[in-house]
This record gives structure tokens, sequence and C-alpha cells, in this order.
């Protein structure tokens, strides 16, 4: 394990970067590479902890401070378009993350964002970040492989220790294939749940109450990766500001711009996330 983590970071994500097909070779995905250029635009201190193997390169996270686990593969997924919709194929998955991957250096994280995309992520990591804002996406906890690779949905039913020491979780309708009883009963189990919605935006559960944030209408290029820029927004603002309402109409909106570029070009550039800042902080209803 080698890491160039020098000083505390501000965020600190969890979970696989991922080669994703396509038809011209591949691009780089996973919610640690969306989640960590999200949380640099804010001029973060930013770091990954990962595992992936020498079959590719992570030039575009060149500003991350990485952690890596050497692997044999890569986490690899394809995308295959049926006549009855599309179906992920999930390739090779590269080595689990464990508790005993995390170097010292790490631990002083403000933020852990907790991102598994394949069933990776240990979620006892968690136990080592106690001074931490600890964010889940639990989405790889919902996935199953099949024999054949394809990707199914699977059940996640969260540690107590896990439920205690987190202080925010976001999922999308799909994850859970818009099951609203255990949508109902992750806003029981946690302190803040978010819901991303697609086109429609989001609702939040807090303290026994749910809000829901319209998105901006936006002309869609490419969705991928729009969830994970809302969380990454979201987990920073909740930190800076202690009300999940504010950080989601922010997030809303933020994340919103994403889907009018392509992949990794979606991810938000400095001067939006500070434009975006300066809308929220005038809004009469936020202020």
């Amino acid at each position: 394990m080698q890491t160039s983590a020098r000083a505390p970071l501000d965020y600190l994500t969890v979970g696989h970067v991922t080669k994703d097909l396509a038809a011209d070779g591949y691009t780089l995905g996973g919610t640690a590479s969306y989640s960590s250029l999200t949380a640099r635009a804010f001029g973060q201190r930013v770091g990954v902890l990962t595992a992936f193997g020498e079959d590719i390169t992570v030039a575009a996270l060149d500003e991350i401070e990485i952690a890596r686990k050497p692997s044999a593969c890569t986490t690899t997924f394809e995308n295959i378009e049926t006549v009855s919709g599309r179906k992920q194929y999930l390739h090779q998955i590269a080595d689990p993350l464990k508790t005993g991957n995390v170097p010292e250096s790490l631990k002083s994280a403000r933020i852990l964002h907790l991102g598994p995309v394949a069933d990776e992520v240990d979620a006892e990591i968690a136990s080592l970040f106690p001074g931490a804002l600890i964010g889940l996406t639990p989405q790889g906890w919902m996935r199953k492989r099949g024999n054949d690779g394809l990707v199914g949905y699977q059940e996640w039913n969260p540690p107590r220790f896990l439920i205690d020491s987190t202080d925010a979780v976001v999922i999308s309708v799909e994850d859970v294939h818009g099951n609203e009883d255990l949508i109902a009963e992750y806003a029981h189990q946690f302190k803040v749940l978010a819901v991303t919605e697609g086109y429609n935006g989001a609702r939040v559960y807090w303290h026994g109450d749910v809000r829901r944030f319209r998105a901006p209408k936006m002309e869609v290029v490419d969705p991928t990766g729009a969830g994970d820029i809302f969380a990454a927004a979201f987990f920073i603002r909740l930190k800076a500001t202690l009300d999940p309402w504010k950080a989601a109409a922010f997030a809303v909106n933020l994340a919103s711009l994403s889907v009018t570029r392509k992949g990794l070009l979606g991810v938000p550039r400095p001067e939006e996330v500070q434009s975006n800042l300066v809308e929220i902080i005038r809004g009469s209803s936020l202020s």
C-alpha cells in the first residue's frame, strides 16, 4: 500500500475506481472518481482509498491523493442496451478494501465517504474515523453479480454499528427498485437520508420530516455520475452548514449541471461551485 497523503484530508472516498467499457475502449468511472473530483472542485484536500490493476490509467485523478491497494485486475463494468432495456455486466472485481488497508495518514480525514460499487468495501472501515462526518452511498452493497456477470439487486441490511456512526446516506430510487417501504425503513434508521430521483431532483428525510428539492430542467447528455456528484456536494455542504435542507438544495443544482456533459467532464468546475454557493446563499428561503 502506497499513499502520498501528507496532511489531514478534507474529503476521503473509499471505493473502487472502475473501468467502464465503451465502444472505443474504456472510461474511468466509479463513485471514487466522481465524488473525489467534485470535492476537489470545492478546493478541498481530497484522497481516495481504492484498488485497481495495471490495465487502466488514473491520470484524470492527478490532483487527488491516491492510496492504492495493488490488485491483479480492475473492477470492470459494461452496459449493454437490449430490446428489454439496459443490462449491466460486472466482468472483474478488484481486491476488496478492508480496515487493514487504511493507512494511518488517512484516518484524520474530516469527511469519510464510503462509496462501494461492487460490494467491495468493508463497512468496519467507518469505525476508524470517529471524528469524521461519515457519509454513505451504499449502491454497491445493493448489487450482486450472477454467474454470467449480470448485475442484479440484493437488499442491503446495514449493521447497527454503521447506522449509529453514519451521519448521512444518499441513495437513488433506482438503487432500491422503487421500494418505498425500504426507503421508509432507511429513513427511520439513519439520521439523514437523501433519495435522488433523476430529473425530478431529490427528497431528504430528517428528524421525521421529508422535503423535496426540484431539479432545474437541463438538456441531458449523460446522467452518469450525477448521483455521486450530488452525494459529494451534499456531504460537504452538510458538514459546513449542519443543515440537510440547505445541503440538498445546493447539491441538486450542482448535480443538474453535470448531466449536460459527458462522463467525467460532467464533474463541476470550481467556478460552478462558487456561483451556486452564491445563488443558494442569496436565496431568501434558505438564508
